[in-house]
């Protein structure tokens, strides 16, 4: 087994992370702790290699992964992510946390991950579509509907989960819509999947900060990352009166003290392809963003921004985690001793798998639901789980990250444990 899938060189990757979580959990588990080195180890990892042949005649190739962390509660589910960055080590912890989400909100999944090292970026539409394809043919001997189910993540979207279900189904002989989620509508994709993830951001962050006593109408509010996630939720909580004061993405750090004006600042980010530049706001720099005066804090981009140094210094009263994984360890324990809530990405940002799940039932059953339908069911799901936790954080005197884990471990490790061993 490769050493990185037990004892990660660098104790802040995001596998040791995911472990470092695991750890603090245990404790808290009774018997079920006998069977807590399940999570500890992926159930199957795949590596392939991708060669595709560039627009020019050349040849490249590029490294692939699909990672399937637990499949004790069914199917694996989880997104395809296309990122310079993307390496093994991400792409288990990404599956870890997927397996710990679905469990946390009571879908019948288990966790699973994928991606490629690449820019898709720097890519023509042509190579891309090549190298989903044939990443998708690479990874079709582990994937299917009731196998693994790929969906969008970072770089991907319903265009390539297009190209990656066309594939799938040439390969099988016949169209399986439900081989991915994420899809265009008109093959087979849900309503409001796209804006689900932000949603479920808003949705449990107004039920926590309601808890908390914080009121949102007038709110100050800051948001890392304004892609598909973090400019839905800077709509939603913009349109209930809160004022998003700080923008940060790859491009800028936008600030405004009265409130930046969302709709235009999504039309220029439409047209512009980033928010450098926009004229409703000044620019800052980087570090700045974390010291603005906010009572909300919204990391909506990559794993590992809030860093212990960060968590110091950071002037908030809540965090909604709309990325996967942005905190590190030692940075929640700081978090804690400053009082500041942190509502834990396993269950801040389900929305998105919530609402993809409702795209696999609606492609099993070839029958299609209203958005305002998936909405009601998607508040409700989010809302229970959140409350779920909420209980058992005061039960255990506990943070709602090792809550989210109790609830989530709990039910991992009784299907483990009920289902056995086989061969026994």
């Amino acid at each position: 087994m490769n050493k990185l899938s037990y004892a990660p060189e660098k104790s802040t990757s995001a596998w040791s992370i995911y472990l470092q979580q695991i750890d603090r959990v245990s404790s808290y588990l009774g018997n079920l702790s006998r069977w807590i080195d399940t999570l500890r180890h992926p159930k199957r990892t795949l590596i392939v290699d991708i060669p595709l042949q560039m627009d020019n005649g050349t040849i490249k190739h590029f490294e692939g992964y699909r990672v399937q962390h637990n499949l004790s509660r069914g199917p694996g589910k989880g997104g395809i992510r296309y990122h310079p960055n993307v390496d093994l080590n991400e792409v288990m912890a990404l599956s870890a946390w997927m397996t710990i989400k679905c469990a946390a909100v009571n879908l019948p999944y288990g966790g699973a991950k994928g991606g490629i090292r690449v820019d898709p970026f720097k890519l023509s539409e042509n190579e891309l579509e090549r190298l989903t394809r044939r990443y998708t043919s690479e990874i079709g001997i582990i994937i299917g509907p009731q196998k693994d189910i790929p969906a969008p993540d970072v770089g991907t979207n319903s265009k390539v989960m297009a190209w990656m279900m066309d594939t799938y189904s040439m390969n099988q002989g016949n169209t399986v819509t439900g081989v991915v989620t994420g899809k265009p509508i008109h093959l087979g994709g849900s309503l409001g999947r796209e804006k689900a993830t932000g949603r479920g951001v808003f949705i449990t962050g107004c039920e926590v900060a309601r808890r908390e006593k914080i009121k949102i109408q007038g709110a100050k509010i800051a948001i890392q990352g304004f892609g598909n996630v973090g400019s839905e939720v800077a709509r939603l909580f913009d349109k209930v009166g809160a004022i998003v004061i700080t923008i940060q993405d790859h491009t800028s750090t936008l600030y405004n003290e009265k409130g930046i004006n969302i709709k235009e600042l999504t039309k220029w980010q439409n047209k512009n392809k980033k928010i450098a530049g926009f004229p409703g706001a000044i620019s800052i720099d980087k570090e700045s963003f974390w010291k603005s005066h906010m009572d909300i804090l919204i990391p909506a981009a990559l794993e590992g921004q809030i860093t212990q140094k960060r968590a110091e210094i950071v002037n908030c009263k809540l965090i909604l985690e709309a990325a996967n994984g942005p905190t590190y360890t030692e940075a929640d324990d700081v978090l804690a001793k400053r009082g500041i809530t942190v509502v834990p990405d396993v269950i801040c940002n389900a929305g998105g798998v919530t609402v993809s799940y409702f795209e696999w039932v609606q492609d099993m059953a070839s029958f299609f639901w209203s958005e305002i339908e998936i909405n009601k069911r998607s508040d409700k799901i989010m809302i229970d789980a959140m409350v779920n936790v909420w209980k058992k954080a005061k039960e255990n005197k506990c943070s709602l990250r090792t809550a989210a884990y109790i609830v989530a471990c709990e039910r991992i490790l009784m299907a483990r444990k009920d289902r056995g061993i086989y061969p026994g």
